[in-house]
């Protein structure tokens, strides 16, 4: 699984011209399946994703986790998080997980996310929709996690 994980002042989500998510300051995270991705993936990034100092203390570090700060979190399904651009100018995406499966982890992730936080505070894209993202990257602070990085 892949995050691209942006701390935000504020984010939302449209499909269809209709405001379907937003949130304030908090994470918006961009989540990819991959092939062979499961209930362990999803449980090792999130609480790398929920615990991740990336917000600052009074001193002005990121010593602060989004869970610290009281921040909300927005899940943004999206499979080009794994293509291969290895090779040419077109990416390939045979690493993406299928969209059942993918379908399936993006719930466990969301659902893993609600038990750790108020589930008021996550919220969420719309799998397999085209979405419409609209965000204010505070910093700007934006990271990449992986749970394939350890295993490479």
């Amino acid at each position: 699984m892949k995050g691209l994980v942006q701390r935000v002042s504020e984010a939302s989500v449209e499909v269809d011209g209709r405001e379907i998510s937003r949130i304030g300051s908090g994470i918006l995270l961009l989540l990819g399946v991959e092939q062979g991705d499961g209930q362990n993936e999803a449980r090792e990034l999130c609480r790398k994703i929920l615990t991740y100092r990336i917000f600052p203390d009074e001193a002005g570090r990121m010593n602060r986790s989004v869970l610290d700060t009281g921040g909300a979190l927005l899940v943004v399904p999206q499979f080009t998080l794994v293509a291969d651009t290895s090779s040419g100018t077109r990416p390939g995406f045979s690493r993406a997980a299928g969209p059942d499966v993918a379908r399936d982890i993006y719930a466990a992730f969301l659902n893993l996310a609600r038990t750790d936080m108020s589930a008021k505070r996550v919220q969420e894209g719309c799998f397999g929709a085209d979405m419409k993202v609209s965000l204010i990257n505070d910093g700007p602070v934006t990271f990449m996690l992986s749970t394939r990085e350890r295993h490479r």
